[in-house]
């Protein structure tokens, strides 16, 4: 089964800070007139609130999942038998459910018919932009013959504009994202600052022009909390029963907020912290990733012939050796393109998540240390999700569009130096050398206003206390922000011994048990409950 982290929260290039952790606020409580916090549904599976009813009494029509591959991958993957997907119609627009709608997918593997059978299991595995069908495609797999199969129908949704829904939100296309990733955005100078941000707001231009103001207006996480509503609903269930990963935690605490009444259970792993201001969040990742590089350095130079040496106090200086002539001099590869700083940024980032991948970074920093750039340029196509074809996910846009309606943009260019310069600090193993720049990203010129705000969930009401888990050292979600997200939630705080993003269902036997008997029976672990790390 592949990692259920979900898409990886793109990191700095340089000096500039071109893109944000994944997005953490949650819901400005006004902005959606047609779903008010706290107002949960009598009965739930029946009833909606006004103007809704259609939405939420709809059946779906569940078939084969076939017509929902993007990928060969997919379509080998959909065409087991087990699955089902449909598509479920929500507003575009919840100010004006009569309006233009969006079609949300929907995969299904049903538990087998059982008096023990307690409902759906929904599952988002992060990003944002990360595909929910395809996560809850390889995670059924593993947990059919567990007690979770067993008695949960596991669901996964393509939130909107994501993935296999429509309509999708579209950027830059392949040869452009292409061009995007070659770029150098390292330099500082004024003229520098001036041609990253045109490049910025040039790719705006074409996420509104491709794929429509309206659209990018109303694809946040409020919006997708909205639909999980409803989908729950659809799927027949009195309260949600939900596992979310990563920026998934976003969408859970959200969905809280919103339908305190209507939640049955909460799995919330590799959580965000709803009150930390974006900036702040960013300099603890930078610190998660600067602690996540440490720790597989360190274990490179415990090995023979590591490309960072036998000194740990000199790996991030050895790493910066490696990687920097890469900004004036990409590396030619044999597939006519170029390992650009950014990818090779990208590329150990990507490696850094999971510890089973430091053997592949040993090997692409070897690579590149012999002049050889094609491993970790292949650890940087994993992240960004482009085919042998050329053509990409849209994953990339998604996480742009929504991190930017979903979180207070930076439109000072003296706090997006400030931001910058915190960041190379946090982590100076992706220092480029090359001075502190200004620029502005693409969030600060995007074409409609953010929906969400940092704060602190108002869960009075909450029905079912949640399930955090956090790993100890966790380099994009760090820990502390579980802690705080327990606390926001008045939750149970699991803790993960460990250096990797996520850990539930993730071959941790003591959080696997831990969060089946919360999913089944609603069993919350002790205080100071912790999980070693495997």
């Amino acid at each position: 089964m592949r990692a259920t982290a979900g898409r990886r929260p793109r990191v700095p290039v340089g000096g500039a800070v071109r893109a944000a952790l994944v997005g953490l606020a949650v819901l400005l409580l006004a902005a959606c007139s047609q779903v008010v916090p706290g107002t949960a549904v009598p009965d739930a599976a029946v009833s909606a609130p006004p103007g809704l009813e259609t939405f939420y009494g709809q059946d779906l029509a569940w078939g084969p999942c076939a017509p929902f591959a993007a990928t060969e991958e997919d379509r080998q993957i959909y065409a087991d038998p087990a699955l089902q997907c449909a598509r479920m119609q929500v507003p575009l627009d919840y100010r004006q459910p009569a309006g233009r709608t969006a079609s949300i997918a929907v995969l299904r593997h049903a538990a087998p018919p059982s008096p023990d059978r307690i409902g759906s299991l929904v599952i988002n595995p992060g990003g944002p932009g990360a595909s929910g069908i395809q996560t809850a495609a390889y995670l059924a797999t593993s947990l059919t013959r567990t007690d979770v199969g067993r008695r949960f129908d596991i669901v996964g949704f393509d939130p909107r504009g994501v993935g296999a829904s429509e309509p999708a939100i579209r950027c830059l296309e392949g040869p452009e994202r292409d061009a995007d990733r070659r770029d150098d955005d390292t330099d500082a100078s004024p003229a520098g600052v001036t041609q990253t941000e045109a490049e910025e707001q040039q790719t705006v231009g074409l996420c509104a022009q491709r794929t429509g103001a309206d659209v990018l207006a109303n694809v946040g996480t409020r919006d997708v909390a909205a639909d999980m509503d409803v989908l729950r609903a659809a799927l027949g269930d009195p309260r949600l029963t939900y596992l979310g990963y990563s920026y998934g935690t976003r969408i859970g605490s959200t969905y809280a907020e919103l339908f305190p009444r209507n939640v049955r259970a909460m799995v919330l792993d590799g959580a965000l912290d709803p009150d930390q201001d974006p900036t702040a969040e960013l300099i603890e990742q930078g610190r998660g990733f600067q602690g996540a590089f440490d720790a597989f350095a360190r274990d490179c130079a415990s090995r023979p012939n590591c490309p960072l040496g036998q000194d740990p106090a000199q790996t991030t200086r050895a790493y910066q050796d490696l990687t920097r002539p890469l900004i004036s001099t990409p590396l030619p590869l044999p597939d006519g393109r170029v390992l650009s700083y950014g990818d090779a940024q990208q590329g150990t980032i990507n490696a850094l998540y999971v510890e089973a991948y430091w053997p592949r970074l040993q090997r692409a920093l070897s690579d590149l240390r012999a002049g050889q750039g094609a491993s970790l340029m292949r650890l940087a196509d994993e992240y960004y999700e482009r085919n042998p074809d050329g053509t990409y996910a849209p994953s990339q846009d998604a996480f742009e569009a929504i991190r930017c309606v979903d979180d207070p943009r930076v439109t000072d260019p003296g706090q997006s130096f400030a931001r910058a310069q915190a960041y190379n600090e946090a982590a100076p193993f992706l220092d480029s050398g090359r001075g502190v720049s200004s620029a502005r990203d693409s969030c600060a010129f995007w074409p409609v206003p953010p929906t969400s705000q940092p704060h602190v969930p108002q869960v009075a009401d909450l029905s079912a206390r949640p399930l955090v888990v956090s790993t100890t050292g966790d380099p994009a979600t760090p820990y502390q922000a579980g802690v705080e997200l327990a606390r926001a939630l008045n939750g149970a705080l699991l803790t993960k011994v460990g250096d990797e993003h996520t850990a539930v269902f993730q071959n941790s036997p003591c959080v696997d048990d831990i969060a089946t008997r919360y999913l089944v029976d609603g069993t919350l672990p002790p205080p100071d409950a912790t999980c070693p790390a495997t």
